[in-house]
């Protein structure tokens, strides 16, 4: 919002419990958040310890001295940056609270989840002590040559299981769905059969999949599946290794009818157009063993 603006924020209000449900939403709805573990996030950041291979035991003869294992010991730094959007609406909102709550919901945490993820999948991060994983191993699970979407997810395993960790969940874009229930066997037969619908998506290989249009990016080529950089379409990895942070439970709403945005090049008052518009943010971080992670990818393999 330009500076020197006056805003008028006391015309309409909402309840706590709906920006505490705008904050559930966007955690629904961002499949980062659903697979990463969480952390209360002070506003300063947070220091978090972390353990560099596994203690190791060893057998003892009887009074023979005990083995002392000591893994390397390290520290990751997360930090909260400000994730928010404006949407501007029509009076005729103002005059139905209730459908202004349900427009609010419905569309605020979509927009927040989706920013967040698209932020994880890709290479460039708000700032230090943020952590993505665009830059990981990239495995390709389109059919092509020798290679299978199934080859690829267990390629993903190994290459997860060598860096000490352990495939436990699948996050996809719908593009990468696509993709996994076009899989068959060398009889036709498909390979992932399970159960998809809006709520949920059945394992595979045995780990829990969620699905976000956030992960997602294209490719040179657009859709990814020429020449170029490929598309990413999911992630795999060991989620135990990765942690969001949150630093407030709500989201924070402001509400003005006399501001002017900025949408596009034009400057639109929201005053001279009988509007106002909600402003949504949150304060989250990121941060992961980047090695026990693998991209998905709709490229074309390599002949």
């Amino acid at each position: 919002m330009p500076s020197g603006i006056p805003t008028n924020r006391t015309s309409v209000s909402l309840p706590t419990e709906v920006s505490r449900e705008i904050m559930q939403k966007t955690q629904e709805g961002s499949a980062i958040m659903r697979l990463a573990r969480r952390v209360q996030l002070p506003g300063r950041g947070l220091t978090i310890p972390t353990i560099t291979g596994d203690p190791e035991a060893n057998w003892v003869d009887e009074t023979n001295v005990k083995p002392v294992s000591n893994p390397s010991l390290g520290t990751k730094n997360m930090k909260g940056y400000t994730l928010a959007v404006i949407v501007p609406f029509s009076n005729q909102f103002r005059r139905d609270m209730r459908a202004l709550y349900d427009a609010i919901v419905q569309r605020l945490p979509g927009a927040l989840a989706l920013k967040y993820d698209k932020t994880i999948v890709g290479t460039s991060t708000p700032g230090s002590g943020f952590d993505t994983l665009g830059s990981c191993t990239a495995q390709s699970i389109i059919a092509s040559g020798g290679n299978t979407a199934y080859k690829g997810l267990v390629a993903a395993w190994s290459d997860i299981a060598e860096h000490n960790g352990a495939l436990d969940g699948l996050a996809l874009s719908p593009a990468a769905e696509g993709i996994l229930l076009n899989a068959v066997d060398t009889t036709g037969r498909p390979i992932f059969t399970g159960a998809v619908s809006e709520d949920n998506v059945s394992p595979i290989l045995g780990a829990k999949v969620t699905r976000s249009r956030g992960i997602y990016v294209a490719g040179e080529a657009g859709e990814g599946t020429a020449a170029g950089t490929p598309a990413i379409v999911g992630i795999a990895g060991d989620w135990t290794q990765a942690r969001y942070g949150v630093v407030e439970d709500n989201v924070q709403i402001s509400i003005s009818d006399q501001a002017t945005l900025t949408i596009g090049t034009s400057q639109v008052n929201l005053w001279e157009r009988n509007m106002f518009a909600v402003r949504a943010e949150i304060e989250v971080g990121f941060i992961a063993d980047t090695a026990c992670f693998n991209l998905l990818t709709g490229a074309v393999p390599e002949a």
